[in-house]
C-alpha cells in the first residue's frame, strides 16, 4: 500500500462582511491545507474545511487528527479515517484521488466554464447585490431566510423578485430555521413564482417526515441540506424515502468516492454547494461534479465574500 510524506498548514480567512444565517454569524473561515508527497516527489493537496454546526468535526478535532498522523501516512490509513471526521475524509480523499487523476492547475481553473449560483447577503442588501451580480453574468442566486422576522423578509423578497431578471432563478435557504407554519407561509408565497428554484432546508435536520409532507403539498421544490451533510445522512434520508433535491457540500460530505457511489447508485437530484473553502477544496468539488455530470447550478459563487479575490 502506498505511503506518503504528510504536511499541513492551518489558515484563517476573514469574511469581507459577516455571513448571517439562522445558525448565527460567521466571521472567519478556518481550515487546513494538507499535502501528500509520494516516493517520486509528486505532491497533491487537499483541504479540510469543517462546519461543525452542520454536523462535521470541528477545526480543533481536525487539527488533532493531523497532529496524530505525524510525518507519514499510508493509503490504508486514509481509507480508515472515521466517519466522525467527514471533512478530513474529503480532504485526504481528494488528495489521494489526485494521484490517479488528470492534473489540474488551480490558478488557471476557470469557474466561468461551470454554471454557478451566487450567494447574496441576507436582508435588504441582497437587492442591490443581485443587480450587480446579474451584470457579471450570474443567473442563479441564493438568499438566506429565517434571519429576520418573516414579515420583514417577505417584504424584502417582494422587492428582490422585482429586481431580479425575468430569466433568473432564486434559491431560498432557511438553514433549518423555520417553523412548520413559517415554511407553509413561504411555500404559499413562492408557489406562483416560477423563478423560485427551491426552498432549501426549511425545517430542522431531523424533520424529514414533515418536509416530505410539505414537498407533497406544495408546488415549489424543497431541498435537504443540513439533513444530508454526510454520506451516512444521505443514506438515511434516502432510506426514509426522500426523492427530491439533495444539497450536498462535498467538503464535509466524506470520501469523494463514497459520495460519487451514493449519487450514482440512487440517481440523486443534486446541488453541489460550497463550504466557503479555498480554491484547493473547490477544485476537488468541481472535478467530482464534472465526473458525475451534475446539471444544476453549483453553489460556489462565493468569492466576493472574501478579501483575497
Amino acid at each position: 500500500m502506498s505511503s506518503y510524506q504528510f504536511t499541513y498548514s492551518i489558515y484563517q480567512r476573514p469574511f469581507r462582511q459577516p455571513l448571517k444565517t439562522s445558525h448565527g454569524v460567521w466571521e472567519i473561515r478556518a481550515g487546513i491545507i494538507i499535502k501528500l508527497t509520494d516516493d517520486l516527489g509528486i505532491s497533491h493537496q487537499g483541504e479540510i474545511a469543517p462546519i461543525p454546526w452542520f454536523g462535521s468535526e470541528s477545526i480543533e478535532q481536525a487539527i488533532l487528527w493531523c497532529q496524530h498522523i505525524g510525518d507519514n501516512i499510508t493509503a490504508a490509513q486514509i481509507y480508515q479515517i472515521p466517519d466522525n471526521l467527514p471533512a478530513c475524509q474529503f480532504g485526504f480523499g481528494s488528495a489521494l484521488t489526485a494521484f490517479n487523476s488528470t492534473p489540474s492547475n488551480i490558478d488557471r481553473w476557470q469557474k466561468s466554464n461551470l454554471n454557478m449560483s451566487a450567494l447574496l447577503p441576507s436582508g435588504a442588501a441582497a437587492i442591490a447585490r443581485s443587480q450587480a451580480l446579474s451584470a457579471q453574468g450570474y443567473s442563479t442566486f441564493k438568499w438566506k431566510i429565517g434571519v429576520l422576522p418573516i414579515a420583514q423578509e417577505v417584504a424584502i423578497w417582494t422587492r428582490l423578485m422585482t429586481a431580479l431578471p425575468a430569466d433568473a432563478k432564486l434559491r431560498l435557504d432557511a438553514n433549518g430555521g423555520l417553523t412548520y407554519a413559517q415554511a407553509q407561509q413561504w411555500l404559499e408565497i413562492c408557489s406562483p413564482e416560477a423563478r423560485i428554484e427551491l426552498i432549501e432546508q426549511p425545517l430542522a435536520p431531523d424533520a424529514i417526515e414533515q418536509m416530505k409532507e410539505l414537498a407533497e403539498e406544495y408546488h415549489t421544490p424543497i431541498a435537504l441540506d443540513e439533513s444530508v451533510a454526510t454520506c451516512a445522512q444521505i443514506e438515511a434520508a434516502y432510506a426514509a424515502g426522500w426523492r427530491d433535491i439533495y444539497v450536498i457540500k462535498p467538503g464535509i460530505g466524506g470520501f469523494p468516492w463514497r459520495l460519487a457511489d451514493l449519487i450514482t447508485q440512487h440517481q440523486l437530484d443534486v446541488v453541489f454547494s460550497s463550504v466557503m473553502e479555498t480554491k484547493v477544496g473547490a477544485v476537488a468539488a468541481f472535478q467530482l461534479a464534472s465526473s458525475l455530470q451534475i446539471s444544476r447550478s453549483m453553489g460556489f459563487g462565493v468569492d466576493e465574500w472574501f478579501g483575497d479575490i
